[in-house]
């Protein structure tokens, strides 16, 4: 079993960055697929930046080098960190973690995942 916890999600104006946290605990694999996605209401959800067990990393398109995804091995923590931030990327950021499976993870279904973190980007 895993368990994924968020946070760093908080108000900003444009233009402003957020860290976002995604702690893992319960059994870890080996091999795995770490992904963030964004839900914002009457949208459905999109993925954003995903990881795997080889340190490989995948972007939306959107994403245009603004988020980069990375982990504390040490700490077993996962971050996004995301910069010039948009009204747009108003959403619930959900962490999410797949067992047992490498590469592609941008595209893959999802077997657990976190209650979610709210970015709000407003001026």
């Amino acid at each position: 079993q895993v368990q994924l916890a968020e946070s760093g999600g908080d108000s900003v104006q444009p233009g402003g960055s957020l860290r976002l946290s995604c702690v893992l605990s319960g059994y870890k694999y080996p091999t795995y697929c770490m992904a963030w996605f964004r839900q914002s209401p009457g949208k459905h959800r999109e993925a954003v930046a995903s990881t795997d067990g080889s340190g490989g990393e995948s972007y939306a398109r959107w994403v245009k080098g603004r988020f980069a995804i990375s982990r504390d091995n040490s700490k077993e923590v996962f971050y996004l960190q995301m910069n010039n931030l948009r009204p747009e990327d108003t959403a619930t950021y959900h962490c999410a973690y797949l067992s047992g499976v490498w590469g592609g993870c941008l595209d893959r279904d999802y077997e657990y995942w976190g209650h979610g973190t709210q970015v709000t980007v407003s001026s």
